[in-house]
């Protein structure tokens, strides 16, 4: 993969698997906070696979959409977009109802200083949709950070383990699971807790930042040595097969990928490929935000690309001097300030 089109082509390719479990689940999809991150992507592999199995559906894409541009790709695609401030009662009741819904909006950066913003997008806001789209299957994108550190030969933290949340943006997720979770115990609303931690595409994610900090020269900090991570196809793909999931009361499930991946190594692994020195400050913690994917990978199986191949694409991506986004993930963050 060289270009931006290339990569998104891989992003939505559809498996057999998706394909058949969208034709399980009846009516159409909508994808709330269809613009961030992972959203055109997801929106995408949903038509992609809709298309495949000549599947009855639509997706539904809603944003602020203030890059007109994402929203007009979009449209190409096939998705039908929304321009919505879902802050905004009256907007967010005039929204079309569907038997699915993908809740990804959310505030996560620039938490600190505007905690009053991320508490109304993270844990407001989901009340509201709650109520609006009570009968519909709701899963609802969350994060690992809500989960307490882990020593780092556990293995991770399972669907188990009690949330300790650690800083405002860590509370207002939980919170934001706990506003669902009431209103599926008031309506009976099916709901999977998607706890997600980290995507990655050749534009963001913990492997682009250090095989940047390598390419640089730029000393990386070991404090958190060790780390999660998953294609975000494969993040999308378990996403939209969590509609068949849905359960009252709702499921929990943590994404990512298998390994626990040490940041000294990945770093080395940079290093090897694009012919420079990795170069280190700090020293390893004993703990780490880390967790345990096992339910996801016996639900949906092991994720479809590597952690290598992962490795392998961003090195060439970062050689080529490709496309990124000015969205670092913050993972070294041991305090809960974002």
């Amino acid at each position: 993969m060289k270009t931006v089109e290339q990569l998104e082509a891989k992003l939505a390719e559809p498996t057999e698997r998706l394909v058949k479990d969208l034709a399980s689940v009846d009516g159409d999809i909508v994808v709330l906070g269809v613009g961030g991150k992972m959203g055109p992507s997801l929106a995408r592999l949903a038509m992609n696979a809709i298309r495949e199995g000549g599947l009855n559906k639509r997706v539904i894409g809603v944003s602020r959409f203030s890059n007109a541009e994402a929203r007009q790709e979009l449209e190409e695609a096939g998705v039908q977009t929304v321009s919505c401030d879902l802050l905004n009662d009256e907007e967010l009741r005039r929204l079309p109802q569907a038997a699915n819904v993908i809740y990804m909006a959310g505030n996560k950066f620039g938490t600190t200083g505007r905690e009053h913003f991320t508490w109304a997008m993270n844990t407001y806001l989901p009340g509201r949709v709650a109520e609006t789209y009570k009968d519909s299957r709701i899963v609802v994108f969350s994060s690992g950070n809500v989960y307490p550190f882990s020593a780092v030969g556990s293995g991770g933290v399972s669907e188990d383990t009690a949330p300790e949340p650690l800083g405002e943006y860590a509370q207002s997720c939980l919170g934001r699971e706990r506003i669902f979770e009431y209103f599926s115990h008031q309506h009976g609303t099916p709901m999977v807790m998607y706890r997600l931690n980290y995507a990655i595409d050749m534009r963001y994610g913990v492997l682009l930042e250090l095989a940047r900090a390598v390419q640089e020269g730029r000393a990386i900090d070991l404090t958190m040595g060790h780390a999660n991570v998953i294609w975000q196809g494969d993040a999308n793909e378990m996403a939209l097969r969590c509609l068949t999931r849905c359960t009252n009361p709702p499921q929990i499930v943590n994404v990512t990928g298998p390994e626990t991946m040490s940041i000294r190594w990945a770093a080395g692994e940079f290093a090897k490929r694009l012919g420079k020195e990795a170069a280190f400050t700090g020293t390893e913690s004993p703990n780490a935000l880390l967790s345990n994917a096992s339910k996801a990978h016996q639900w949906f199986g092991y994720p479809r690309v590597s952690l290598l191949q992962m490795i392998d694409w961003v090195a060439e991506w970062v050689q080529a001097g490709g496309t990124t986004w000015n969205k670092p993930t913050h993972f070294q963050e041991r305090k809960g300030k974002f």
